[in-house]
This record gives C-alpha cells, sequence and structure tokens, in this order.
C-alpha cells in the first residue's frame, strides 16, 4: 500500500497547475541601508581587535611569557580571533547599522 500513496501522490502532484501552489505572502521590510565602506569595515575590525588583543595580553601574557613566541602568537590568536569573528565584529556591525540608520533618517 505505501507504494499505492506514493504513486498517487506524484501523480497529483503533477496534476495540479502551478498557480494552485500556494505563496507565502509578501513580508514588510525595512529599507535596507548599503553596506558600510571598506574604511569604515577596517575601523570596525580595529576597534574589535586592538582592545581584545591588549586584554589577552594583560591577562595571559606572564603565563604564557616563557613559551616560543609562535606558540605565545598561536595561544593569543586562537583566543582573539574567536571572540572578534563571532561576538564584537558583529555587534560593532549591528551598532554601525543602528547609528547609520538614526542619522540618515528623512527629518519629520
Amino acid at each position: 500500500m505505501p507504494l499505492e500513496t506514493a504513486t498517487s501522490s506524484a501523480a497529483t502532484a503533477r496534476a495540479m497547475p502551478a498557480a494552485a501552489t500556494a505563496t507565502a505572502p509578501a513580508v514588510p521590510t525595512v529599507p535596507a541601508t548599503p553596506p558600510p565602506s571598506v574604511h569604515r569595515r577596517a575601523l570596525i575590525t580595529w576597534l574589535a581587535i586592538y582592545p581584545t588583543v591588549t586584554a589577552v595580553v594583560a591577562l595571559i601574557g606572564g603565563a604564557t611569557a616563557g613559551l616560543p613566541l609562535p606558540v605565545q602568537t598561536m595561544i593569543l590568536t586562537a583566543v582573539v580571533v574567536p571572540v572578534a569573528v563571532y561576538v564584537l565584529v558583529p555587534a560593532l556591525m549591528k551598532a554601525n547599522t543602528s547609528l547609520t540608520r538614526r542619522t540618515t533618517r528623512a527629518p519629520r
């Protein structure tokens, strides 16, 4: 019986006209803001990286001082890159978008 059900479902799908398929209603969207310039993105990235590197060096610099420089760098980047990529840069980009929308609204 499952074979008959699958066959009849396929036949029904072929028999339905394209206009009969339901589409999702249009959702009103907020006007898109243009992406920030490469210079602003560089500033946003720097604002995420510099304080994070400074904080991590201050926190773990003494513990890693005896290690070879490549190992120190690996530990530093293993902490800084995920924090910056997944937390700080998205938060700063969101803040930038909010600020840009706020300052470019049409006067009322």
